[in-house]
């Protein structure tokens, strides 16, 4: 028998619980998606509203994004970090649509993604979530490649 410590276990839970948030938002599942955020959750989005507060502007913004969604295989998930503190976690990754018609403009699209999770009795839920699109200023080199 293999035992992990419980930071481990944490670590292997918070993955867990992006990769089925992943799932239901390739599948376009509604309720599967804001079945991972906690009731309070706050969202900072990259498009209007910037900030989403509670989970029925979470549901109300996810239910109007779905439709245009490209068909997708998958979300690509690079170099994530988690890190675990007791009962909070923070997870951070670069984040791109996997199986997109290569003209689709989500095509090109890569994401920074920020996830705070808590633990409760039921299991972790996303507390914070920050989504961010690399941008490229005209006249800046330094931003080119970000």
């Amino acid at each position: 028998m293999i035992t992990t410590t419980p930071k481990t276990q944490s670590e292997t839970q918070i993955r867990q619980l992006i990769e089925a948030h992943t799932r239901a938002i390739c599948t376009k599942d509604l309720e599967g998606i804001v079945a991972h955020y906690d009731p309070q959750v706050v969202i900072f989005d990259v498009k209007p509203p910037l900030t989403l507060n509670g989970i029925d502007a979470c549901r109300q913004m996810w239910g109007t994004c779905l439709p245009y969604m490209p068909e997708m295989t998958g979300i690509e998930q690079a170099e994530m970090t988690i890190t675990v503190s007791g009962d909070l976690a923070l997870a951070h990754w670069l984040s791109h649509f996997e199986g997109v018609v290569p003209d689709h403009p989500a095509a090109q699209l890569r994401m920074r993604m920020t996830a705070a999770c808590q633990r409760s009795e039921t299991g972790w839920q996303i507390i914070h979530e920050h989504v961010s699109v690399p941008m490229s200023f005209e006249g800046s080199d330094d931003c080119a490649d970000t």
